[in-house]
């Protein structure tokens, strides 16, 4: 233990020799292609984790609205505003997932920025890299890591590439419910909540799909791409 702490009192990050520590590293004469595998087999591991967690946050949101569906058709008594709360439970699991992009995003950029510049002129040199500046940003990015896309967008892309079938599907029985199945009442009577009146239900449904759609659809700008940026993407920020 005592050997460690000496160890460590020695080391000097400020020092010329400890600064030089992996300098050369990717040079043609150090032979980088041992070094660019392992970055890149590290790389590849860490985004496929973070893929790993994407997709079981779907299969649990899946697995939810399924028990939700099952249990709200399996009697006519039973209340229809449970499915509202599948809606809020999806919804909630969309949000999640799109944090959790963001981080898989990080190291699907670096993996993009490889791909392009490193092995693709590997096979191709006739070619040339894809961006002059990769070795730079690519050190700038393990330096100071940032998110590359915003939260709107990474919740943009998880609604039109998962949930938004999966919320319309949830509409659709909905209504099915509230306008075939409920033979004692008719619509819009038949969408009410307690002392909430079907008609304030039905339009708190209607607002909040609309707000889906926008959010969903409107024109933008991507930023998943593939490229590194410099800083931090922030929460619901206006596209340039």
């Amino acid at each position: 233990m005592a050997r460690h702490d000496d160890t460590d009192s020695e080391f000097d990050p400020t020092g010329e020799r400890e600064r030089s520590v992996g300098e050369g590293l990717f040079d043609e004469t150090m032979s980088p292609g041992s070094a660019f595998a392992h970055l890149y087999r590290g790389e590849i591991h860490r985004m496929k984790f973070w893929r790993e967690r994407l997709d079981r946050t779907t299969n649990w949101a899946v697995t939810i609205m399924a028990a939700i569906l099952t249990w709200a058709f399996s009697s006519p008594d039973r209340p229809h505003y449970i499915i509202l709360v599948g809606v809020a439970a999806v919804t909630m699991f969309l949000v999640i997932e799109a944090r959790r992009y963001r981080g898989y995003d990080i190291w699907r950029s670096r993996v993009r920025l490889l791909q392009e510049n490193v092995f693709a002129n590997a096979l191709d040199p006739s070619s040339g890299v894809e961006d002059r500046q990769w070795r730079r940003e690519l050190s700038e990015d393990y330096r100071r890591p940032v998110a590359k896309i915003g939260r709107e967008e990474a919740i943009v892309h998880r609604l039109r590439r998962i949930y938004l079938p999966l919320l319309s599907l949830l509409l659709l029985a909905w209504l099915l419910r509230v306008a075939v199945l409920t033979p004692d009442a008719e619509w819009p009577a038949s969408a009410a909540v307690g002392a909430i009146s079907g008609l304030l239900v039905t339009a708190a449904v209607a607002l909040f799909y609309a707000l889906l759609a926008f959010v969903a659809f409107r024109p933008r700008q991507w930023h998943a791409m593939g490229e590194l940026r410099r800083q931090d993407v922030g929460a619901w920020e206006d596209e340039d």
